[in-house]
């Protein structure tokens, strides 16, 4: 019998609905396996929620779009335009950079005015730019383009790969890498920091992840309209135009497993799905030490991800303005006195810096709908140690670290903000860690080390359990949107292969 949207002969389970979770499922059911996806929040998205506070519109994570194609190809596979679903803005310059002694660098996708702002910083850096420019595609092509939705489910998987991650020498960090082409410190932070987009220190995360920059250089930076709520919105619009149920307020209590394989999903308040197979978007240790507690794979599986090295976590405050700060770019990235030392603390801990570097996002810059008249939604966010890491009582620092952020930018980036403050909230890694079952807090789950990518990162199908699957960031390829986009792709290919 061939599956089809009207004749579905298997039916599937997915827990959670972030971006991961929501495009596996919209593939799912657009191939005709009947999907329920189970959220356990009131609003879908996961670290994409949306907080809403008098007429403000605050995007809870992920604010930057850098591979449209894969949204278009996603919803092409379901017979839909992306376009009928969410109009896509584009976003320049992509980052405003800006440096304590007052220094910017506007990144902008036009070669001649990065070459000229390049020249005035060092001239000899323009050359050295065009040659990382050319590394860079050429690890996008490798690592993206031809790896990024291939699972890696066996060691020669990854021993296949490994030539021509050698050839870029995928050893060595983003950090060295760049420092190879470039000469002027500042100019080299702002062609590494962004590792650190996907969890990645830069120092250490392997030089693949500099494909993010040819990345944006090929498609851009776009922002939904509406924000990236829209995105998700549009996305559960597509989900259950095909046929898919969301079932919103339904934790999951845990996986059940049968005779080896799994057999569906109990919630917390008791309900029980039934279904062929299982998918993953939850936290992967959550998932195997929570959702397979008891189980003898969960328990072997736990202890062993638990050993491995985790993201930072971040500390992020949104604030609503009575007016809108229009000097500000839609994406700044603000870096502290300190690069090095301070990612080093960030990632090692064990205590919170004294200083901070920031991430500021301004939307109203391109949508003003997302903030009542004149007025200006924003957040930003902090870098921090995971609680691993730090143990640091949030309930407490959170407050004083919530004033040290609004005195800093008050001082250097937005005049009378506390004057103009309407409301504001804070998101902790306690909250990292309560409200996203994140392992220790971690924002953006495994760190993206070279020796916990592919091969080595949870697989998108489990090892013992044949029917069930992985899919977000703490599978391949990683943590982003992206990323988590191409988990999907890669997990929907095993599943249909499977049937």
């Amino acid at each position: 019998m061939i599956a089809g949207p009207n004749n579905p002969s298997r039916t599937a389970i997915v827990v959670g609905s972030g971006f991961g979770g929501l495009s596996l499922a919209i593939r799912l059911q657009a191939a005709g396996i009947a999907t329920t996806l189970v959220e356990k929040r009131d609003k879908p998205g996961g670290r994409a929620y949306v907080y809403e506070d008098q007429g403000f519109v605050f995007d809870a994570g992920p604010t930057v779009i850098t591979d449209p194609s894969a949204l278009e190809e996603l919803f092409a596979v379901s017979g839909a335009k992306l376009s009928d679903y969410v109009t896509l803005l584009p976003v320049s310059p992509f980052y405003r950079l800006c440096w304590e002694d007052g220094y910017a660098f506007d990144y902008v996708n036009d070669q001649a005015e990065l070459d000229r702002q390049i020249r005035a910083k060092n001239p000899k850096d323009v050359e050295g730019y065009r040659r990382f420019l050319d590394y860079s595609r050429a690890v996008f092509e490798e690592g993206y383009l031809k790896l990024g939705t291939v699972p890696f489910l066996h060691f020669r998987d990854m021993v296949r790969a490994g030539p021509a991650l050698m050839k870029l020498q995928a050893w060595r960090s983003v950090y060295s890498r760049v420092a190879g082409f470039i000469e002027d410190e500042q100019l080299r932070q702002a062609l590494s920091f962004h590792s650190l987009l996907v969890g990645g220190n830069p120092f250490a995360t392997s030089s693949i992840y500099a494909l993010i920059h040819a990345l944006e250089r090929e498609w851009g930076v776009w922002f939904p309209k509406g924000g990236t709520g829209a995105l998700i919105a549009g996305m559960v619009r597509l989900f259950r135009d095909k046929g898919g149920t969301l079932e919103l307020n339904a934790e999951a209590e845990r996986i059940e497993v049968e005779d080896g394989r799994a057999s569906g999903v109990v919630l917390k308040d008791g309900r029980r799905f039934a279904a062929d197979l299982v998918a993953s978007n939850a936290d992967v240790v959550h998932t195997y030490a929570t959702l397979l507690s008891g189980t003898a794979r969960g328990e072997k599986e736990a202890r062993r991800l638990k050993a491995k090295r985790f993201s930072m976590s971040l500390f992020v405050l949104y604030f609503g303005l009575s007016r809108h700060q229009a000097h500000l770019q839609h994406h700044t990235v603000l870096f502290g006195a300190r690069y090095r030392e301070l990612i080093s603390e960030i990632f090692k801990g064990p205590e919170l810096s004294a200083d901070f570097s920031l991430y500021l996002h301004s939307p109203c810059a391109t949508d003003p709908s997302l903030a009542p008249e004149e007025a200006g939604s924003y957040y930003v966010l902090s870098p921090v140690p995971h609680l691993g890491n730090a143990r640091i009582d949030w309930e407490a620092e959170g407050p004083r670290y919530r004033e040290r952020i609004f005195d800093y930018l008050e001082a250097h980036h937005m005049p009378n903000l506390r004057r103009d403050l309407v409301t504001h909230r804070i998101f902790t890694p306690f909250d990292f860690r309560d409200e996203l079952n994140a392992h220790v807090g971690s924002a953006f789950s495994l760190d993206p080390v070279l020796t916990q990518s592919a091969w080595f990162r949870a697989h998108n199908r489990d090892d013992e359990i044949p029917n069930l699957y992985f899919v977000g960031a703490g599978t391949h390829p990683g943590a982003g949107v992206p990323g988590v986009v191409g988990s999907a792709k890669a997990t929907a290919g095993l599943i249909l292969g499977d049937g």
